[in-house]
């Protein structure tokens, strides 16, 4: 089995049809590429409930071609609202789908969407070309004319250029770094989807909001065409030690609402309308010195998973996507090196400016009731000012060197 050819007749194979396997392909199919892309599960099914996507990542879907149809299966929040764990008094406030402010400000929207919906768009536009299911990668190596992929399924194949798109627990990382493993951040999360109609005490219900108290946090939004549904993230300190070889741990009857004591009615609503028997560690990878060895790159989450704090896990995946696509796509005659460089110097700065910043969010939205809170008021009522960099990123034109998208405030 060989991989797609690319560039200068490369042979490129992309480990994972997620969200950033999936985009890449596109990327590179629009700038007359092809690759093959290997997926571990028979079909595909995304893991987790839903995902948002801000004017960084969306405007790129755009230039893809398929934003229609992710807008179509999503919700834009009426507004970004923060607000306080026990009264729910609003403590900022700022309009995203209302007046179109968010779109006028950062030229393209933010949509709510289920992770699978998202998928099927991606997938759907890629129409099955070049993907490969149930193959989970067990090993990579160095050979004569490339590197040999070997799969659980006991098939092999060749490639010129490996890109690992294949998630926290990445095994093209651990080629590329020698061993870098994802590290648990102390902290876990409970999570569901619940229709809107079960949420009587939920105020602005279409909105974006994180309810912030002591050593925990809710974020909530609207999916599905509609917004009938709301996708929630329940963030909660501990345990200290992750021992479970996978993402979830079990959980005993009432453990996740009883996290949330106390908490407005809303917040015990949203969370008591579903049976939770598992909670989610949440894991990082540390800031990685390198992106890629050879002929084997990373992308997303097996180069810098974070906590989700500023929603920029897919964000930033589908980032990287774009600008190693156009990288590729522009590289001189044997010169892939130079242009995984490139890739690697542009990705690792912005990447690990939002890691850090989605560390110390998770400190703001746990802190417990007392003076600090008032400055804690002040930074989040400067949301738009202190974090429209995030958003007003135009990863195409950090390769192009065109103009950033981003408009001035009104």
């Amino acid at each position: 089995m060989t991989a797609g050819m690319g560039i200068h007749g490369l042979r490129i194979a992309i480990i994972g049809a997620g969200i950033g396997g999936l985009t890449l392909a596109l990327a590179l199919r629009q700038r007359g590429m092809t690759a093959a892309v290997y997926e571990q599960a028979p079909e595909l099914t995304e893991i987790g409930a839903a995902v948002a996507l801000s004017a960084n990542a969306t405007r790129e879907l755009r230039r893809l071609g398929v934003l229609d149809g992710v807008t179509a299966a999503s919700t834009e929040p009426s507004a970004l609202i923060y607000r306080s764990w026990q009264d729910g008094r609003s403590i900022a406030a700022f309009p995203v789908h209302d007046g179109l402010a968010y779109q006028t400000r950062f030229g393209a929207p933010y949509c709510g969407i289920h992770r699978a919906d998202l998928q099927h768009v991606l997938a759907g536009a890629l129409g099955g070309s070049g993907l490969q299911l149930g193959h989970r990668l067990v090993d990579l190596a160095e050979s004569g004319d490339g590197i040999r992929l070997e799969f659980a399924n006991g098939q092999s194949a060749q490639a010129d250029l490996v890109i690992g798109a294949d998630g926290v627990r990445s095994v093209v990382r651990r080629y590329v770094t020698g061993g870098e493993d994802a590290v648990y951040s102390g902290t876990s999360a409970f999570r569901g989807i619940v229709p809107l109609s079960r949420l009587p005490s939920l105020p602005d219900p279409q909105a974006i909001q994180f309810w912030m108290g002591p050593d925990a946090h809710l974020l909530h939004y609207a999916i599905g065409g509609g917004g009938q549904d709301v996708n929630f993230f329940a963030v909660v300190e501990g345990p200290k030690a992750w021992s479970h070889t996978g993402w979830q741990a079990p959980v005993g009857h009432g453990e996740a609402l009883a996290a949330f004591k106390g908490w407005h009615p809303a917040v015990t609503e949203m969370i008591g309308a579903v049976e939770h028997t598992v909670r989610w560690g949440l894991f990082t990878v540390r800031p990685l010195l390198h992106w890629f060895r050879g002929r084997a790159v990373l992308l997303g989450d097996a180069a810098h998973a974070m906590l989700p704090h500023h929603g920029q896990g897919a964000n930033t995946t589908i980032e990287d996507a774009i600008t190693l696509a156009e990288l590729l796509a522009t590289a001189s005659p044997g010169r892939l090196e130079t242009s995984l460089g490139r890739y690697q110097a542009m990705r690792r700065a912005r990447t690990r400016k939002i890691q850090r910043s989605s560390r110390v969010t998770n400190d703001l939205l746990h802190l417990q009731d007392g003076p600090a809170l008032a400055d804690r008021d002040r930074r989040v009522s400067r949301f738009p000012e202190d974090f429209g960099w995030i958003h007003a990123f135009d990863a195409l034109g950090s390769v192009t060197g065109s103009a950033p998208i981003s408009r001035p405030a009104a």
